[in-house]
Protein backbone atom coordinates (compact mmCIF):
# COMPACT_ATOMS: atom_id res chain seq x y z
CA UNK A 1 0.00 0.00 0.00
CA UNK A 2 1.35 3.50 -0.62
CA UNK A 3 -0.23 6.32 -0.04
CA UNK A 4 0.13 10.26 0.13
CA UNK A 5 0.79 10.79 3.30
CA UNK A 6 1.08 14.47 2.70
CA UNK A 7 -2.60 14.65 2.76
CA UNK A 8 -5.03 14.16 5.90
CA UNK A 9 -7.87 12.69 3.84
CA UNK A 10 -4.95 10.55 2.52
CA UNK A 11 -3.74 9.19 5.62
CA UNK A 12 -7.43 8.80 7.11
CA UNK A 13 -8.41 6.53 3.87
CA UNK A 14 -5.11 4.81 4.15
CA UNK A 15 -5.41 3.59 8.14
CA UNK A 16 -9.12 2.23 7.39
CA UNK A 17 -7.95 0.30 4.24
CA UNK A 18 -4.86 -1.30 6.07
CA UNK A 19 -7.51 -2.14 8.88
CA UNK A 20 -10.02 -3.55 6.76
CA UNK A 21 -7.18 -5.73 4.64
CA UNK A 22 -5.86 -6.76 7.84
CA UNK A 23 -9.05 -7.77 9.04
CA UNK A 24 -9.35 -10.02 6.61
CA UNK A 25 -6.26 -12.05 6.76
CA UNK A 26 -5.06 -9.99 3.96
CA UNK A 27 -0.64 -9.26 4.72
CA UNK A 28 -0.48 -5.23 3.91
CA UNK A 29 3.14 -4.22 2.81
CA UNK A 30 4.26 -0.72 3.62
CA UNK A 31 7.41 1.63 3.52
CA UNK A 32 8.40 2.08 6.85
CA UNK A 33 8.96 5.44 6.45
CA UNK A 34 4.98 5.80 5.43
CA UNK A 35 3.98 3.90 8.13
CA UNK A 36 5.24 5.69 10.49
CA UNK A 37 3.77 9.42 9.04
CA UNK A 38 0.55 7.46 9.29
CA UNK A 39 1.43 6.61 12.80
CA UNK A 40 1.50 2.64 12.40
CA UNK A 41 4.19 0.56 14.56
CA UNK A 42 6.06 -2.33 13.85
CA UNK A 43 3.90 -4.39 15.91
CA UNK A 44 0.69 -3.19 14.76
CA UNK A 45 -1.49 -5.24 13.20
CA UNK A 46 0.73 -8.38 13.39
CA UNK A 47 1.51 -10.33 11.54
CA UNK A 48 -0.31 -9.35 8.72
CA UNK A 49 2.00 -6.11 7.95
CA UNK A 50 5.11 -6.18 7.00
CA UNK A 51 7.59 -2.98 6.53
CA UNK A 52 10.06 -2.16 4.02
CA UNK A 53 12.87 0.49 4.45
CA UNK A 54 12.63 1.85 0.98
CA UNK A 55 10.80 1.48 -2.39
CA UNK A 56 13.31 -0.84 -3.79
CA UNK A 57 11.55 -4.22 -4.41
CA UNK A 58 8.62 -2.91 -2.24
CA UNK A 59 6.14 -4.72 -4.83
CA UNK A 60 8.00 -7.59 -5.30
CA UNK A 61 5.70 -10.78 -4.88
CA UNK A 62 2.51 -8.72 -4.16
CA UNK A 63 -1.06 -9.31 -5.57
CA UNK A 64 -1.67 -5.82 -5.88
CA UNK A 65 -0.54 -2.26 -4.93
CA UNK A 66 -2.90 -0.27 -3.57
CA UNK A 67 -2.86 3.43 -4.14
CA UNK A 68 -4.13 6.01 -1.60
CA UNK A 69 -3.54 9.53 -3.80
CA UNK A 70 -3.98 10.70 -6.94
CA UNK A 71 -2.48 10.59 -10.54
CA UNK A 72 0.98 11.54 -9.24
CA UNK A 73 0.96 8.71 -6.84
CA UNK A 74 -0.06 6.58 -9.05
CA UNK A 75 2.65 7.55 -11.32
CA UNK A 76 5.03 6.81 -8.22
CA UNK A 77 3.61 3.44 -8.22
CA UNK A 78 4.01 2.55 -11.98
CA UNK A 79 7.78 2.91 -10.79
CA UNK A 80 7.97 0.74 -7.63
CA UNK A 81 6.06 -2.02 -9.98
CA UNK A 82 7.72 -1.73 -13.22
CA UNK A 83 8.70 -5.10 -14.43
CA UNK A 84 6.82 -6.72 -11.37
CA UNK A 85 4.17 -7.60 -12.80
CA UNK A 86 2.01 -6.30 -10.20
CA UNK A 87 -0.90 -4.61 -10.57
CA UNK A 88 -1.77 -0.93 -9.88
CA UNK A 89 -5.51 -0.09 -7.95
CA UNK A 90 -5.47 3.94 -7.18
CA UNK A 91 -7.91 5.57 -4.83
CA UNK A 92 -8.75 8.96 -6.02
CA UNK A 93 -7.13 11.54 -3.46
CA UNK A 94 -6.63 14.05 -6.21
CA UNK A 95 -7.79 16.41 -8.38
CA UNK A 96 -8.93 14.68 -11.86
CA UNK A 97 -7.82 11.46 -10.87
CA UNK A 98 -8.02 9.79 -14.13
CA UNK A 99 -5.77 6.52 -13.68
CA UNK A 100 -7.45 6.39 -10.42
CA UNK A 101 -9.91 3.83 -10.49
CA UNK A 102 -11.85 4.42 -6.93
CA UNK A 103 -13.05 7.53 -4.95
CA UNK A 104 -12.96 7.60 -1.38
CA UNK A 105 -16.79 6.98 -0.61
CA UNK A 106 -16.17 3.88 -2.67
CA UNK A 107 -13.54 2.44 -0.48
CA UNK A 108 -15.76 -0.25 1.33
CA UNK A 109 -16.37 -1.94 -1.63
CA UNK A 110 -12.71 -1.36 -3.31
CA UNK A 111 -11.57 -3.71 -0.02
CA UNK A 112 -14.64 -6.10 -0.92
CA UNK A 113 -13.56 -6.20 -4.38
CA UNK A 114 -9.74 -7.14 -3.34
CA UNK A 115 -10.76 -9.66 -0.77
CA UNK A 116 -12.93 -11.37 -3.02
CA UNK A 117 -10.22 -10.84 -6.24
CA UNK A 118 -12.82 -8.95 -7.92
CA UNK A 119 -11.20 -6.97 -10.44
CA UNK A 120 -9.69 -7.15 -13.83
CA UNK A 121 -6.30 -5.85 -14.83
CA UNK A 122 -5.29 -4.25 -18.05
CA UNK A 123 -1.84 -3.80 -19.42
CA UNK A 124 -0.98 -0.63 -20.32
CA UNK A 125 1.68 0.55 -23.00
CA UNK A 126 4.81 2.22 -22.01
CA UNK A 127 7.61 4.19 -23.45
CA UNK A 128 11.31 3.19 -22.99
CA UNK A 129 13.13 6.33 -22.95
CA UNK A 130 16.93 7.37 -23.68
CA UNK A 131 19.11 10.26 -23.61
CA UNK A 132 22.51 10.52 -25.68
CA UNK A 133 25.02 12.53 -26.08
CA UNK A 134 28.14 11.66 -28.50
CA UNK A 135 26.65 7.86 -28.64
CA UNK A 136 27.11 7.92 -24.73
CA UNK A 137 24.02 6.46 -23.29
CA UNK A 138 23.02 9.63 -20.40
CA UNK A 139 19.58 8.12 -19.44
CA UNK A 140 17.58 4.90 -20.02
CA UNK A 141 13.70 4.61 -17.97
CA UNK A 142 10.86 4.50 -18.59
CA UNK A 143 7.21 6.54 -18.91
CA UNK A 144 3.53 5.46 -18.77
CA UNK A 145 2.31 9.10 -19.58
CA UNK A 146 4.82 10.32 -21.82
CA UNK A 147 8.62 11.96 -21.88
CA UNK A 148 9.00 15.48 -23.10
CA UNK A 149 11.69 17.48 -24.11
CA UNK A 150 11.75 21.01 -22.99
CA UNK A 151 13.37 23.85 -23.35
CA UNK A 152 15.65 24.74 -19.91
CA UNK A 153 14.91 28.29 -19.56
CA UNK A 154 12.36 30.52 -19.66
CA UNK A 155 13.46 33.29 -22.55
CA UNK A 156 14.90 30.64 -24.61
CA UNK A 157 13.76 29.02 -27.42
CA UNK A 158 14.10 25.14 -27.63
CA UNK A 159 15.79 24.27 -31.67
CA UNK A 160 14.74 20.71 -32.57
CA UNK A 161 14.73 18.38 -35.21
CA UNK A 162 12.28 15.75 -35.24
CA UNK A 163 12.60 11.91 -36.79
CA UNK A 164 10.58 9.15 -37.23
CA UNK A 165 11.85 5.73 -38.11
CA UNK A 166 14.80 6.81 -39.25
CA UNK A 167 14.20 9.68 -41.31
CA UNK A 168 14.05 13.35 -40.20
CA UNK A 169 10.65 15.11 -40.55
CA UNK A 170 10.98 18.34 -39.68
CA UNK A 171 12.74 20.83 -37.39
CA UNK A 172 10.95 22.94 -34.93
CA UNK A 173 11.39 26.70 -32.51
CA UNK A 174 9.58 25.09 -30.01
CA UNK A 175 9.18 25.09 -26.12
CA UNK A 176 9.30 21.43 -25.92
CA UNK A 177 7.94 18.17 -27.46
CA UNK A 178 5.89 15.76 -25.57
CA UNK A 179 5.78 12.27 -26.70
CA UNK A 180 3.11 10.21 -25.47
CA UNK A 181 0.98 7.09 -24.75
CA UNK A 182 -2.35 6.64 -25.20
CA UNK A 183 -2.59 6.22 -21.21
CA UNK A 184 -0.63 9.59 -20.81
CA UNK A 185 -3.26 11.54 -24.04
CA UNK A 186 -5.13 12.40 -21.30
CA UNK A 187 -2.61 14.07 -19.60
CA UNK A 188 0.60 16.28 -20.52
CA UNK A 189 0.00 15.38 -23.93
CA UNK A 190 -3.97 16.58 -23.95
CA UNK A 191 -3.31 20.18 -21.97
CA UNK A 192 -0.55 20.39 -24.85
CA UNK A 193 -2.82 20.57 -28.16
CA UNK A 194 -2.72 16.79 -28.32
CA UNK A 195 -5.39 13.77 -29.37
CA UNK A 196 -6.75 11.71 -27.03
CA UNK A 197 -6.42 8.24 -27.53
CA UNK A 198 -8.60 5.51 -26.07
CA UNK A 199 -6.10 3.42 -24.20
CA UNK A 200 -7.24 0.38 -26.08
CA UNK A 201 -5.18 1.38 -29.20
CA UNK A 202 -1.52 0.81 -29.63
CA UNK A 203 -0.04 4.01 -31.13
CA UNK A 204 2.41 6.26 -30.03
CA UNK A 205 1.79 10.30 -29.90
CA UNK A 206 4.25 13.19 -31.18
CA UNK A 207 2.83 16.49 -30.09
CA UNK A 208 4.83 19.96 -30.37
CA UNK A 209 4.30 23.02 -27.87
CA UNK A 210 4.38 25.95 -29.33
CA UNK A 211 5.94 25.61 -32.04
CA UNK A 212 7.31 28.10 -34.68
CA UNK A 213 6.62 25.99 -37.58
CA UNK A 214 4.35 25.65 -40.78
CA UNK A 215 3.99 22.13 -39.84
CA UNK A 216 3.96 21.15 -36.23
CA UNK A 217 0.66 19.52 -36.17
CA UNK A 218 0.54 16.40 -33.21
CA UNK A 219 1.04 13.29 -35.12
CA UNK A 220 -0.06 9.80 -33.76
CA UNK A 221 2.09 6.83 -35.53
CA UNK A 222 2.63 2.81 -35.37
CA UNK A 223 3.13 1.21 -31.65
CA UNK A 224 6.57 -0.24 -33.70
CA UNK A 225 7.89 3.44 -34.95
CA UNK A 226 11.08 4.99 -33.25
CA UNK A 227 10.51 8.46 -32.36
CA UNK A 228 13.75 10.68 -32.25
CA UNK A 229 14.48 14.45 -30.69
CA UNK A 230 17.63 15.83 -31.45
CA UNK A 231 18.21 19.39 -29.63
CA UNK A 232 20.23 21.48 -32.07
CA UNK A 233 23.72 21.95 -30.99
CA UNK A 234 24.27 25.42 -30.15
CA UNK A 235 25.18 27.07 -27.05
CA UNK A 236 21.68 28.56 -26.02
CA UNK A 237 19.57 25.67 -27.36
CA UNK A 238 19.76 23.36 -23.80
CA UNK A 239 16.99 21.65 -22.70
CA UNK A 240 16.02 19.30 -19.76
CA UNK A 241 14.05 15.48 -20.39
CA UNK A 242 11.14 14.82 -18.18
CA UNK A 243 9.67 11.32 -17.95
CA UNK A 244 5.93 11.51 -16.29
CA UNK A 245 6.82 14.53 -14.82
CA UNK A 246 9.07 12.90 -12.10
CA UNK A 247 12.80 12.17 -13.05
CA UNK A 248 14.75 14.46 -15.45
CA UNK A 249 17.91 14.80 -16.75
CA UNK A 250 19.54 17.81 -18.24
CA UNK A 251 20.20 17.28 -22.12
CA UNK A 252 23.44 19.56 -23.52
CA UNK A 253 23.22 20.52 -26.97
CA UNK A 254 23.43 18.07 -29.37
CA UNK A 255 21.69 15.34 -27.26
CA UNK A 256 19.42 12.84 -28.97
CA UNK A 257 16.73 11.61 -26.96
CA UNK A 258 14.75 8.33 -28.43
CA UNK A 259 11.55 6.72 -27.76
CA UNK A 260 10.44 3.12 -28.73
CA UNK A 261 7.39 0.56 -27.35
CA UNK A 262 8.83 -0.16 -23.38
CA UNK A 263 8.98 -4.19 -23.26
CA UNK A 264 7.59 -4.82 -19.78
CA UNK A 265 3.96 -3.12 -19.72
CA UNK A 266 2.33 -0.95 -16.59
CA UNK A 267 -0.80 -3.02 -15.03
CA UNK A 268 -3.73 -1.34 -14.33
CA UNK A 269 -6.35 -3.25 -12.07
CA UNK A 270 -9.69 -1.96 -12.74
CA UNK A 271 -13.02 -2.62 -10.54
CA UNK A 272 -15.73 -1.75 -13.58
CA UNK A 273 -16.32 -2.44 -17.00
CA UNK A 274 -17.00 0.56 -17.79
CA UNK A 275 -16.56 2.12 -21.40
CA UNK A 276 -13.81 4.74 -21.57
CA UNK A 277 -16.03 7.13 -22.54
CA UNK A 278 -17.61 7.22 -19.37
CA UNK A 279 -14.70 7.33 -17.75
CA UNK A 280 -13.57 11.12 -19.90
CA UNK A 281 -17.82 12.35 -19.20
CA UNK A 282 -17.34 12.08 -15.36
CA UNK A 283 -13.78 13.04 -15.21
CA UNK A 284 -13.75 15.71 -17.27
CA UNK A 285 -17.19 16.92 -16.44
CA UNK A 286 -18.29 16.79 -19.97
CA UNK A 287 -21.89 18.14 -21.04
CA UNK A 288 -23.91 15.38 -22.19
CA UNK A 289 -27.41 16.85 -21.37
CA UNK A 290 -30.07 16.07 -24.31
CA UNK A 291 -28.15 12.52 -25.07
CA UNK A 292 -31.41 10.00 -25.63
CA UNK A 293 -29.16 7.10 -27.14
CA UNK A 294 -29.46 4.61 -29.99
CA UNK A 295 -31.91 2.09 -27.96
CA UNK A 296 -34.33 5.07 -27.27
CA UNK A 297 -34.26 6.11 -30.94
CA UNK A 298 -34.98 2.44 -32.14
CA UNK A 299 -38.07 2.92 -29.49
CA UNK A 300 -39.07 5.90 -30.96
CA UNK A 301 -39.29 3.97 -34.51
CA UNK A 302 -40.94 1.31 -33.17
CA UNK A 303 -43.35 2.66 -31.82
Amino acid sequence: MLTHTGRAEAREVALDCCKALTGHGIVVRMVAEEASDLGVEPGDYAPALELTPGEAGAADDCELALVIGGDGSILRAAEITHGTGTPVLGVNLGHVGFLAEAEPDHVDSTIDAIVGRRYTVEDRLTLDVRAYRDGELLMRTFALNEASVEKAARERMLEVVVEIDGRPLSRWGCDGVVLATPTGSTAYNFSAGGPIVWPGVEALLMVPISAHALFARPMVVAPTSLLAVEVIARTDGAGVLWCDGRRAVDLPPGARIEVRRGECPVRLARLLEAPFTDRLVAKFDLPVSGWRGAAERRGERDA
